[in-house]
């Protein structure tokens, strides 16, 4: 990356129109107000547009404003000019060509490319022996299009110098400096690009590792030159090992080894010991298949060990990817892939499977021109505006383009290289969505229900008008509790948006081959010896919908009957049933030890399914009802201040209890809120608490309060609302048409900003457009109005009911021991054949596996 000494160090361009500074000077000041200086906290976006995923190397570049730092491609370049009236930006393009080639007919000798400055989150290798590549930047004026070549650091005003040089040594937005994701800093080794890697025959087995210098078999490292398996450093506490690795660089010198059992298909632990530090070695993948090692199909571990001996994982990822067989690529409209960020493979394949839902892709792809016109001034914080930008680019087709042959002869002819973009980057829409979830803005791997369930949120909240796609999966549970002492009844009705169908192991049909395995595996264990190879359960999908159906005892339940806690048993049913059905295999699960497993199971999913029978039927004759009598709310004395008071500090949490939580496996947010709404009664009773709410929507949403930024109040949490049907609290609309604003301005504005006073009022000033379209101010007071009918008229949630009977058309799969590791893979069923989307991979399906499956989406059948 070229500093400014380096890019600007010399007088005028190459290609620059040759001017005297005096008309260039000219030329600027009256936009030279207009032209700031990058400040700390200024986010600056140079690597992808903000409507669009068009970027330098896109051939018509990208267009970075100079004074919101907000960047465009060309076909949204002038909706910003024209919305905002700023002038000047800078043009960013990057260059590929094919590299001159020597006598011999080779490339010539490497050497550092001067003509590279741009700081670019690409995934181009700059080391490739066939290309080339050059940077290039100019100052763009609307609306003449006037263009000034840079370097021109002697005709340039100071001031824009300065500005242009700032922009162009800014850091990605995205780059974040906390511990979590400490590994996005890591170097790349110097050794990577030129590794000696012997030919001597070594292969590493997927088993039975152990240090070639002692008996250890953990913290062990493979030395990417020549094969060997050694152990790692000795620690304090007695743990690691005995230096084996380093004494055996100290001896041949061999820079660069690998820790086994961290390997996955997004990367593993190298470490330098010439470098002295952990690094990145980009062609991970091509040293460890030197020695017979297949990255795409291994997976790491907790605490870094890993099952050697034990080889299910690796069938399982071969078969839910389909490794071996020949997979056709697809392209085109709808088959767009996401590349990966890094454990981000749980919102691409959930966000592939929304995208395939005809509402969601009316509600944002065909209301593009509205949403993307009326977007506020900095639409990389909007909502729709980034699920919009998300849709299009997967539906589009634009950035999923097979190769041509004539196109490649005649950019070969050209000697210039124009790769076709496959796939998209959704770093802009995931630093969005999950800013607000402590949990998703990590670089872990996350839960794809969990996701699913807080994307549902995030639609709810910001609704289009009066459409709200999320609609197609809500419906209504009837629970149905019988107290086992008077024998009476109580019925009541939730809203949910995924029917959690329980692993009925009982009823594996493969009982005694089970059985067998788990003898076979105790007596390995027991001498030490190679593990067998994990049988995988086979459960009937009718047995798990049965345990789905059948009676739950409650220990706890409120008798209005007694006026006291009794035993019952609860029974769910549908009250209603969604236009989509998303299933969840509720396949992971908790030992003894609080350690995260998961059941392997194969499970027959049909591609009918039929749940009538599910329907609820309501109270029945000879039925007799408890009586409407709420339970008293008890309160410990030393927290009932605390719980009543709905504007506490937060920060009053005990801290110690939600950490003990949180070892559990517990989701931050949810340990937070269980701490809080119990009091600091201890992690005992707010364990307590967590059973109780956790298969609430917003289990694991953030704690939000009125005065601390958030929406839902703690005493509406308190009593079990969920937050996603709120209207925005009217105390604070009153606030806002105090002011002037029309009431469904503060609504939209509110609901826009999680019902924020301080960000709604920027999102009204921001929107001055939002009065003139007068469709689409009716169609938002209809809205408003509605709203306001429904709650003065409770009507119900909206369900959108009809036929139990459904088709699937999509399932997510999960590769690994638990939700926070491995890898997922979306398969869609598409123009009647199945494709398989591997993040940036779409490929039509050979074998898809449907009885793996995790979360399964089934569309109603019409009647």
């Amino acid at each position: 990356m070229q500093r400014r000494g380096a890019l600007f160090g010399m007088p005028g361009g190459s290609g620059s129109r040759k001017m005297a500074a005096g008309d260039i000077g000219e030329l600027l000041v009256p936009h030279m107000p207009t032209i700031r200086v990058p400040r700390s906290g200024d986010r600056v976006y140079k690597n992808e547009c903000a409507f669009s995923y068009d970027s330098p190397n896109s051939e018509g570049g990208l267009y970075v404003c100079m004074n919101t730092f907000l960047a465009f491609g060309r076909e949204h370049v002038e909706r910003h000019f024209r919305k905002t009236g700023q002038s000047v930006y800078m043009h960013l393009k990057r260059h590929v060509r094919e590299k001159v080639r020597g006598a011999s007919g080779g490339a010539l000798p490497k050497r550092r490319n001067s003509k590279i400055f741009l700081d670019l989150d690409t995934d181009d290798d700059l080391n490739s022996d066939d290309y080339e590549y050059e940077d290039e930047a100019k100052l763009v004026i609307f609306p003449d299009h006037y263009e000034i070549a840079l370097p021109n650091i002697e005709e340039l005003p100071a001031l824009v110098t300065i500005a242009c040089d700032a922009v162009l040594s800014s850091k990605s937005p995205y780059r974040k400096q906390d511990p979590d994701t400490w590994e996005n800093e890591l170097p790349v080794s110097k050794y990577a690009n030129n590794l000696t890697q012997l030919d001597n025959g070594v292969r590493i087995p997927p088993s039975g590792w152990k240090c070639a210098r002692c008996d250890l078999r953990e913290n062990l490292w493979l030395n990417l030159t020549d094969g060997s398996v050694l152990c790692g450093k000795w620690f304090f506490d007695s743990s690691g090992g005995n230096g084996h690795a380093l004494e055996h660089y100290r001896d041949l010198g061999y820079p660069l080894a690998v820790k086994l059992g961290t390997i996955t298909p997004d990367g593993a632990d190298v470490y330098s010991f010439q470098e002295e530090e952990p690094v990145l070695d980009p062609h991970l993948a091509k040293h460890l298949a030197h020695f017979g090692i297949d990255m795409l199909h291994m997976h790491g571990t907790e605490n870094g060990l890993r099952d050697n001996d034990i080889k299910p994982r690796v069938s399982e990822w071969e078969v839910i990817q389909e490794t071996g067989s020949k997979l056709k690529p697809m392209y085109g409209p709808g088959y767009t892939g996401l590349k990966n960020l890094g454990n981000s493979c749980y919102l691409s394949s959930v966000m592939q499977a929304i995208f395939s839902i005809p509402e969601f892709q009316r509600a944002y792809v065909g209301n593009l021109p509205r949403i993307f016109d009326y977007s506020p001034l900095d639409p990389t914080q909007d909502f729709n505006t980034q699920m919009t930008k998300l849709g299009h680019g997967l539906l589009s087709g634009q950035y999923s383009k097979p190769p041509v042959k004539s196109e490649l002869i005649e950019q070969v002819m050209k000697e210039e290289h124009k790769p076709q973009q496959n796939g998209i980057s959704p770093r802009m829409f995931k630093a969005f969505v999950s800013k607000s979830h402590p949990e998703l803005s990590s670089n872990r791997q996350q839960d794809a229900q969990e996701f699913f369930l807080h994307l549902v949120n995030l639609v709810e909240r910001n609704r289009i008008g009066s459409e709200n796609p999320s609609d197609v999966f809500r419906f209504l549970v009837e629970e149905r509790i019988q107290c086992c002492q008077t024998r009476k009844v109580r019925y009541t009705e939730r809203v949910d948006y995924l029917m959690q169908l329980p692993v009925a192991m009982e009823a594996a049909t493969n009982k005694d081959e089970l059985i067998a395995y788990e003898l076979t595996r105790r007596e390995a264990e027991a001498n030490r010896r190679p593990l067998p190879e994990l049988v995988r359960a086979k459960i009937p999908f009718s047995a798990c919908l049965q345990a789905f159906s059948e009676p739950e005892n409650v220990d706890d339940f409120w008798s209005s009957a007694l006026q006291a806690k009794s035993a019952g048993v609860k029974t769910s049913r549908f009250a209603s049933f969604p236009e989509y059905l998303v299933v969840q295999i509720k396949k992971f699960t908790f030992g003894l030890d609080w350690v995260p497993k998961k059941f392997d199971v194969s499970i027959d999913m049909p591609d009918l399914l039929d749940i009538n029978h599910l329907r609820a039927r309501g109270l029945q004759p000879g039925e007799e009802e408890l009586p409407d009598i709420s339970p008293p709310i008890v309160i410990p004395d030393d927290s009932k201040d605390r719980l009543m008071n709905q504007l506490i500090d937060p920060s009053d949490i005990d801290e110690s209890s939600v950490m003990q939580l949180a070892e559990m496996g517990f989701p931050l947010e949810a340990c937070r809120k269980a701490v809080y709404f119990t009091g600091n009664m201890g992690a005992e009773v707010a364990f307590n608490w967590i059973i109780v709410h956790m298969e609430e929507p917003d289990f694991a949403e953030p704690l939000t309060m009125p005065g601390y930024g958030g929406a839902a109040s703690a005493g509406a949490s308190v009593f079990g609302a969920t937050g996603l049907d709120n209207q925005p609290p009217e105390e604070i609309i009153a606030i806002i048409t105090s002011m002037g604003f029309h009431r469904n301005q503060a609504i939209q504005a509110l609901r826009a900003t999680n019902s924020n006073l301080e960000r709604a009022l920027d999102w009204i000033f921001s929107h001055s457009e939002f009065e003139e379209d007068s469709d689409f101010v009716i169609e938002m007071e209809n809205n408003a109005n509605a709203n306001i009918i429904s709650e003065a008229k409770p009507e119900g949630p909206r369900v959108k009911d009809g036929s139990g009977m459904y088709e699937l058309f999509a399932f997510i799969s999960h590769m690994g021991t638990s939700t926070m590791s491995g890898h997922y893979v979306c398969h869609i069923k598409k123009e009647g054949r199945w494709v398989i989307y591997n993040d940036h991979k779409v490929c039509a399906s050979e074998r898809p596996p449907k009885d793996l499956g995790y979360l399964y989406f089934y569309r109603r059948v019409p009647s």
